[in-house]
């Protein structure tokens, strides 16, 4: 027997590899023999750095960068031979920021810029780039600052940082622009579909929850406005306001590609190639419920799955009521891993998850025994 399992992070207690690795433990219970493979899955979000990393034999780098706020912070990425990934969030999150620090007229993405040209240095040509949580909204213009790209005004100075700034855009200069973005490659996990401006754009959408009022709304809308106008950029393409607009810098100024997080990483770890010879495909997340079907990792295994006509079995640490929808997609039947009452706390324990993991593993496993005989 041939089993594939790709489990999404349980968040707060079991990392993809190892709930893959405690799934596969209860499958040797009972199949000694099954060849089980492990793989990393995330859906481009917090935990694809790690999911990756770990799953496709990387290695973790730390840079000190400029947070948010232009103050210095550590921030780290992933290096798997000349493969980057980056989760702009270490640099340029919304939980680096608390209180009054909210303010997207001021935070940048320039420490994103920085991992980013660290890693050239370091030799990546290939970035995976997850740009979900921003506490920004300068239309990526940091980032493209630190590569190198000038933002100027009327009178031929740089732009301060911030998205209130951007509404002083005369002239974009990209002659000393790190000569090697022309040898690279960026893939966007973007699951946004907004664009850059407008009722629904990153400014009126996103702006209130990274601290902006209803004027600064307006403000920053207008400041994003006058840098698609300058740069021509396609700003009503979907995900163009993705992270205050770094969607549309990543587009319009890297030929970025957006696309769907967990299609992405299941691209990047050849999912479907290994998918053609499983027997049986296993998945999962840390609760299964009606927002599972849309577009998170599991469904993503489980459409590929189908798509060769597999089984796929999946396993959550709970479910709802509305996890049904999902075996209308792909996924044959799910099953809870909590075997009695506690407190979250202890649900959440590694050793406590990986074993409820692996026991229950290994009752469904004995059911499969069962039907074969």
């Amino acid at each position: 027997m041939k089993v594939l399992i790709a489990i999404d992070s349980m968040k707060g207690s079991l990392s993809s590899i190892e709930g893959g690795r405690a799934i596969a433990d209860g499958i040797h219970r009972v199949f000694t023999n099954a060849d089980c493979e492990v793989r990393p899955l995330a859906d481009g979000g917090e935990g694809t750095l790690e999911a990756l990393v770990s799953g496709l034999g990387g290695e973790i780098k730390e840079i000190t960068v400029s947070g948010p706020n232009s103050k210095p912070i550590k921030a780290v990425y992933g290096l798997i031979g000349n493969t980057a990934v980056i989760e702009m969030a270490r640099a340029a999150g919304i939980t680096l920021v608390t209180g009054e620090e909210k303010n997207p007229l001021v935070t940048t993405t320039y420490g994103v810029g920085e991992m980013i040209a660290d890693a050239i240095k370091k030799g990546a040509r290939n970035f995976i780039v997850g740009i979900g949580g921003s506490a920004t909204n300068d239309g990526g213009v940091g980032m493209l600052q630190a590569l190198g790209f000038s933002f100027l005004d009327g009178n031929g100075c740089e732009l301060v940082r911030g998205g209130a700034a951007i509404k002083n855009l005369k002239t974009i200069d990209r002659s000393k622009a790190l000569t090697e973005l022309n040898e690279c490659v960026f893939k966007i996990a973007c699951d946004v579909t907004n664009p850059l401006l407008g009722q629904n754009g990153a400014s009126a959408i996103y702006g209130p929850q990274k601290g902006a009022t209803l004027e600064m709304v307006k403000e920053l809308d207008l400041a994003l406005g006058v840098l698609a106008d300058v740069s021509k950029g396609e700003a009503d393409y979907p995900g163009a306001g993705a992270a205050g607009g770094l969607g549309f810098a990543f587009r319009t100024f890297l030929n970025g590609e957006l696309k769907s997080g967990v299609q992405l990483v299941l691209e990047e770890t050849h999912f479907e190639e290994r998918v053609k010879n499983a027997d049986i495909v296993v998945t999962g997340e840390g609760r299964l419920d009606d927002q599972t079907i849309m577009g998170k990792a599991p469904i993503g295994v489980a459409r590929l799955a189908k798509k060769y006509g597999k089984k796929v079995i999946a396993f959550s640490g709970c479910v709802t009521d509305g996890a049904k929808k999902v075996n209308e997609h792909g996924i044959d039947a799910f099953f809870p891993i909590l075997r009695s009452v506690v407190t979250l706390e202890e649900a959440l324990d590694k050793n406590n998850a990986a074993k409820n993991l692996t026991d229950t593993t290994e009752q469904v496993f004995r059911c499969l025994q069962l039907m074969a005989h």
